[in-house]
């Protein structure tokens, strides 16, 4: 990983932080995407301390707002020539229905409407550094979700898990049709579960899904560095270089659902997802 540039989103806290500094330590070069301020001058704080000789950089985007993703993904393709590995990891649960200023349903837009338009913004600097590598943080909650082609944005009902779990399924989808356009440009696409993991993630959704989410962790998560060893492997390790379209745990190819493995499906959220993005 020496003089790679990884751009990191969700790297201020949580398995995120770990894999950026981990990688940083390795020899990257992190370029990070944070929202709030005060924890992105600490998480780069951190990585000078783990990678000193690099000269890591940070920008601002609220991830959940499609205009500002497409302004920060323009921002650092501006400022790097190339990118060796993208990791989108940025995620949220909320427990109410929120609408980003875009109209759309919030958990939907931060979780993976981020991950295609910080993406797309930045193949042309993939493709410049290939081989490359695009990872996508996905989770097992996928299992049991189904999108409803006629209500991506959860207006009819509305629950914070069941939004999140068509979320993560939306991840692994996009990856695969990812994958599957990347073909032959030698980067890879990939998506992972890091498993249940104790990390800030949940502690901001409110009310009794913040409560449940708090002691759930208490009693089965595991650490933040078990949770990213997933990421950092398939952000450097070699014998990954070539796996494009697949869905990793504990460094291992896991079968996801049925509905997670459908290429029609894939296509479609594709392009609806363009339509969402005016791409």
């Amino acid at each position: 990983m020496q003089d790679k540039v990884v751009v990191v989103t969700g790297a201020t806290s949580g398995i995120g932080q770990v894999a950026a500094e981990q990688l940083a330590a390795m020899g990257a070069r992190i370029v990070l995407v944070a929202r709030d301020r005060r924890r992105g001058e600490a998480a780069l704080a951190r990585l000078r301390e783990r990678g000193p000789r690099a000269q890591h950089a940070i920008h601002y985007a609220d991830l959940s707002r499609v205009g500002e993703t497409r302004q920060v993904a323009g921002a650092i393709a501006a400022a790097e020539p190339r990118v060796d590995v993208l990791i989108n990891n940025a995620g949220a649960l909320f427990t109410t229905r929120q609408v980003t200023a875009d109209g759309l349903e919030r958990t939907f837009a931060t979780n993976h409407m981020s991950y295609f338009v910080l993406t797309e913004g930045l193949r042309e600097r993939l493709a410049a550094a290939a081989p490359a590598r695009v990872i996508n943080t996905a989770s097992d909650a996928h299992k049991g979700a189904r999108l409803d082609w006629s209500d991506l944005q959860s207006e009819r009902g509305y629950s914070g898990f069941a939004a999140y779990g068509r979320s993560k399924l939306c991840n692994i989808l996009y990856t695969r049709e990812l994958a599957r356009r990347l073909n032959g440009t030698g980067v890879t696409a990939n998506s992972l579960h890091p498993g249940f993991v104790a990390t800030r993630f949940g502690d901001e959704s409110g009310g009794w899904l913040s409560l449940g989410v708090r002691l759930a962790k208490k009693i089965a998560a595991i650490s933040p560095e078990k949770g990213a060893d997933t990421l950092v492997f398939l952000a450097s390790a070699p014998e990954v270089a070539g796996a494009s379209g697949a869905y990793f745990y504990k460094r291992r190819p896991a079968r996801p659902s049925r509905e997670a493995q459908d290429d029609d499906a894939a296509a479609r959220l594709w392009a609806e997802s363009e339509k969402l993005a005016s791409l």
